[in-house]
């Protein structure tokens, strides 16, 4: 009985599935799947040559800074982008409705929260990645040849050390992310009303 049970639950679990993967699939926005595929490859065209000609001439501090600044910047993109899909929207009806400055900008961001979450985690991410992947390079080069430190286990370290980083300094933001999502999103969306002239 209990299998029988469990069976239907499932076979009604796998109905809904197909039912919600139907309506993704009539919606999905071949336009903005286009406009953010050439947004990152010209975004990350241009970083990446920029860095490829300034940061290899960086000195040792410098190199570090900017791949912590890059690091940390992918983890506040990360937790933006995980805000907005978890935020609650009918926080920001109420605020909007009451004119709070930024909350219609919030209400924009959620109704297009994958595509918000999508900008931020994936495309300002692997840039982020990018950058810091050539900043790792001029940090090992520089320890080699500074300090005659073995090549290979220098890049394995920094590499290794920069990957851990990343990934830890963005499981604790989800997590933070996840408890005080609409705060971050508010404020998000008020710095960007900072620039943003639409009504």
């Amino acid at each position: 009985m209990f299998k029988k049970n469990k069976n239907n639950e499932l076979e009604n679990l796998i109905v809904q599935t197909k039912k919600k993967e139907k309506i993704k699939k009539e919606s999905v926005d071949v336009k903005w799947i286009l406009i953010v595929t050439i947004t990152a490859f010209s975004i990350s065209f241009g970083l990446s040559f920029i860095s490829e000609m300034t940061i290899p001439n960086l000195s040792l501090i410098l190199g570090i800074l900017v791949t912590l600044l890059f690091i940390l910047l992918g983890i506040l993109f990360d937790i933006v982008g995980v805000s907005v899909t978890t935020a609650d929207e009918a926080v920001f009806h109420s605020m909007n409705s009451r004119k709070v400055k930024g909350a219609n900008i919030a209400v924009k961001f959620k109704k297009n929260a994958d595509k918000v979450s999508s900008f931020c985690c994936d495309v300002i991410g692997d840039i982020c990645g990018i950058i810091s992947g050539v900043a790792a390079t001029t940090i090992a080069a520089i320890l080699v040849k500074d300090f005659n430190f073995n090549p290979l286990i220098t890049s394995l370290t920094v590499a290794a050390t920069i990957a851990s980083l990343t990934i830890g300094g963005k499981a604790i933001g989800k997590s933070f992310a996840i408890n005080k999502s609409d705060i971050i999103l508010y404020e998000f969306a008020k710095i960007i009303s900072i620039f943003y002239k639409g009504k």
